[in-house]
């Protein structure tokens, strides 16, 4: 538990930015009030919330890269490499505040959708503890970019994966729409497949849930080995 006060000082680091916190929570709740005029069945609430949520987690990608940046360029990071942490640890005192934060947004998130008339039901638990490993997902991009980029290219590169995970998961649309090649690429990276589990986690289609998530996993596991490499590389060489 040698993690746990680092990961209490980046959780007090993320409140001092209520403007983003506020931003990331109240957005996909006004996608979800926007959902009653789009009576298409891409839209519907149950399907609709999923992708909502997982949205909102492409913000903590964000968060994450900024929060690690900072660090870098400030040379905290330098200064705390006297402490006994390894780069295991700093990378899971990073990702504890956020994945609080992103099981925050999906509560919220749906507390909103059972306002606007999703059901209650026990799927919707369920859909919260699928979310934790795509909320990692993010939170390991995140991460990754943090240890590679400084703070200043880390908000313009997390946009943009904003943007791209947006339009590769099918959260808005179907992805047959898109033509087979851009098709093939979005069912290679995981964003998709993290949409199609939710919803059918959500809609209790169980069976299909099997197919979509040792994508999610596995991307998941991917990013973070890499991340902890990259931070490892940098922390021996002190050149973070």
């Amino acid at each position: 538990m040698r993690f746990l006060p680092f990961a209490i000082r980046n959780y007090k680091e993320l409140l001092r930015d209520l403007l983003s916190l506020v931003f990331s929570m109240g957005l996909p709740i006004i996608f979800l009030l926007m959902q009653k005029n789009m009576p298409i069945y891409g839209f519907k609430i149950e399907n609709f919330t999923p992708g909502v949520v997982i949205f909102s987690f492409a913000f903590i990608s964000l968060f994450s890269g900024m929060l690690i940046a900072k660090d870098r360029c400030s040379s905290f990071l330098t200064r705390l490499f006297a402490s006994p942490l390894s780069a295991f640890d700093y990378i899971v005192g990073y990702s504890l505040p956020l994945l609080l934060m992103a099981l925050l947004q999906s509560i919220v998130c749906f507390i909103t959708a059972i306002f606007l008339g999703l059901p209650l039901h026990i799927n919707i638990l369920l859909t919260i503890l699928l979310f934790i490993p795509v909320a990692m997902l993010f939170i390991g991009i995140g991460l990754l970019l943090g240890c590679v980029f400084n703070d200043k290219q880390v908000g313009g590169i997390a946009s943009i994966l904003i943007t791209f995970s947006t339009l590769a998961s099918g959260m808005w649309f179907d992805l047959n729409l898109m033509g087979n090649t851009l098709k093939t690429i979005a069912r290679v990276l995981p964003f998709a497949h993290a949409v199609d589990a939710a919803r059918a986690t959500l809609t209790g289609n169980y069976a299909s849930i099997l197919p979509h998530l040792p994508w999610v996993l596995g991307h998941a596991i991917v990013t973070y080995i890499v991340a902890v490499l990259i931070f490892r590389k940098r922390m021996l060489n002190g050149n973070m």
